[in-house]
């Protein structure tokens, strides 16, 4: 066999076998490898580590896409110099991911504006970044999904999906009333997670307020029995960041246009 009849054939297996990168890095590798005197275990290592990254790559994008994160933010990116209240130590460990391998809840609390929305988007990447799944999604929305599929015969289908992700986060909860067949939807996926798998909630309203959000003290005590048998609970008590920005914003307006003036 001629090595062009060789080389053609090594790249049909690469394509048989749909590893693409490593099809397409093929000729330039060969030349390197001829260049620079590579063995055929470095050659090997070459090409398959591309790969491999290929992969990598895809599943990350994957991860992504189911996680649905409405922002890029990270924990890095948080001001912790500006919500003093938070233990930046306790986020750094958060960050770690240590709390996902025994199903440990997460519980932001606090008032609007404070940041609990970013820190849970933050952990939600870095858990994806680690390769986990996750899924974001508000309590309205979780709420409104819940009670389509109730009405097409699929609730069980849609517990198994909220089920399934490694991390499930649940933004503003308590932002807006939850009918009592919703918060009976809260209920049923927090019970299907506990000990399981680990679900981060943020909320305006302290835990002694839940039974305004599920309109039943009972359903509200057997909801935080399980969310906080493990759990973390992070209570901000700070400055609004939308409003720090706003106020920045409007001061340097404000010099803008007096320096205009002069």
């Amino acid at each position: 066999m001629s090595e062009a009849s060789t080389y053609q054939t090594l790249r049909g297996h690469l394509a048989t076998l749909r590893l693409g990168a490593a099809a397409e890095a093929l000729p330039a590798l060969l030349d390197r490898a001829k260049a620079d005197g590579w063995s055929t275990t470095v050659l090997l290592e070459k090409l398959f580590g591309l790969e491999a990254e290929a992969s990598l790559a895809r599943r990350h994008a994957a991860l992504a896409r189911v996680a649905c994160l409405p922002a890029p933010w990270r924990v890095a990116d948080f001001d912790f110099d500006a919500q003093p209240s938070v233990d930046k130590k306790l986020i750094k460990e958060l960050e770690s991911l240590r709390f996902l391998d025994d199903g440990t809840n997460l519980l932001f609390i606090g008032p609007p504006g404070v940041g609990k929305t970013m820190l849970s988007i933050g952990l939600g990447w870095a858990a994806v970044d680690a390769g986990y799944k996750v899924h974001y999604t508000t309590a309205a929305d979780l709420a409104a999904r819940c009670h389509k599929a109730a009405l097409e015969g699929r609730w069980a289908t849609t517990m198994t999906f909220y089920a399934s992700p490694r991390l499930l986060i649940i933004d503003e909860l308590g932002y807006l009333p939850l009918p009592e067949e919703a918060a009976a939807a809260l209920f049923q996926v927090v019970a299907q997670r506990y000990l399981r798998s680990s679900t981060c909630i943020t909320t305006n309203l302290g835990i002694a307020s839940w039974a305004k959000i599920t309109g039943d003290p009972v359903t509200a005590a057997a909801m935080l029995d399980r969310l906080l048998h493990r759990s973390v609970v992070v209570n901000i008590d700070g400055p609004s960041y939308r409003m720090r920005v706003h106020r920045a914003r409007a001061e340097a307006t404000r010099k803008a246009v007096g320096g205009n003036d002069r």
